[in-house]
């Protein structure tokens, strides 16, 4: 869960490792370049040739600044990439970049867009900051289950418009923190369109309330990823039972696992309790995932 108690156990964590805070590592990687940083960089750099561009997509409500990356030839699966609560930044298009070389057409959006450009955070910004904590969440709080919905409806769209998507084939999500219930959105929204789901450290997928992430499941025709952070699973341990019934009741193929030792961010290699093998890992299961699920017809 993208919260105060997440970002306490990250202080904590790296307090007993005396290792570098979110704002330290974001200087340096602003100093030396994220790429040099993130291992799974050279991966990406041994794939496929990769087109990318800063693009524009029309939604009902405006144009969204988002990333578009995708293999220099061909056409493949789409993907759209929702960012955690730091929105669109260099990490998340490297990110983008890496699933592009894998043979992806990849989205990466700015889900703030109806209030500013992306980035909206300085590279470095803290949740442990105030300013930066009230930025946060006030531009989380512009957001909704029905912008979610009809933005996901937008970049299907783009995404099948594009020369480069083959719509012969399934359309992909991933999404880290808060970007895990937009993918459940995502899936719900255009059920004839996406046939992946990944959601990484996603906070609120199961809750209390009518407009649950989970509820909608049966409106869904997907494979879905859900990788869980210890953390996020000692606050709500029952959510992965759920989930897991839930899924199983409608007979959608579904790897819901809590990763052992992971702090909620574990996977963006910008954030502070980034884990290497762990995220690798996850990685490994997203690709997995995506080879089997939008080889599909469409």
């Amino acid at each position: 869960m993208c919260d105060e108690k997440a970002f306490a156990d990250h202080d904590a964590f790296l307090g007993a490792r005396g290792e570098l805070s979110r704002r330290e590592f974001g200087v340096l990687s602003a100093g030396v370049g994220l790429s040099l940083l993130w291992p799974g960089f050279a991966a990406a750099e041994a794939g496929a040739p990769v087109v990318d561009a800063e693009v524009l997509v029309p939604t009902p409500d405006g144009e969204a600044d988002c990333y578009f990356v995708h293999p220099a030839s061909g056409k493949h699966p789409g993907v759209i990439l929702w960012p955690d609560a730091f929105g669109l930044r260099s990490a998340m298009r490297q990110m983008g970049k890496r699933l592009a070389s894998a043979g992806h057409s990849v989205l990466v959006v700015n889900p703030y867009y109806r209030k500013t450009k992306a980035p909206f955070l300085p590279e470095g910004a803290s949740f442990a900051d105030p300013e930066t904590r009230e930025k946060i969440m006030a531009m989380m709080g512009t957001l909704s289950p029905a912008t979610h919905a009809s933005d996901a409806r937008a970049f299907v769209d783009h995404l099948d418009a594009q020369p480069s998507v083959d719509r012969s084939r399934k359309i992909g999500t991933l999404g880290y923190c808060m970007g895990g219930p937009i993918t459940f959105r995502t899936a719900a929204a255009r059920p004839d369109r996406v046939g992946a789901v990944a959601s990484f450290h996603g906070g609120g997928l199961v809750t209390g309330k009518e407009d649950s992430p989970h509820r909608l499941i049966p409106g869904m025709k997907a494979s879905f990823l859900v990788a869980i952070a210890a953390n996020d699973d000692e606050q709500e341990p029952e959510a992965k039972n759920v989930l897991r019934a839930a899924f199983a009741k409608q007979g959608l193929a579904a790897e819901v696992e809590v990763y052992a030792g992971a702090l909620h961010g574990w996977c963006p290699p910008d954030m502070p309790v980034y884990d290497e093998a762990k995220a690798e890992q996850a990685w490994s299961r997203l690709l997995v995932l995506f080879e089997r699920a939008l080889a599909k017809s469409a």
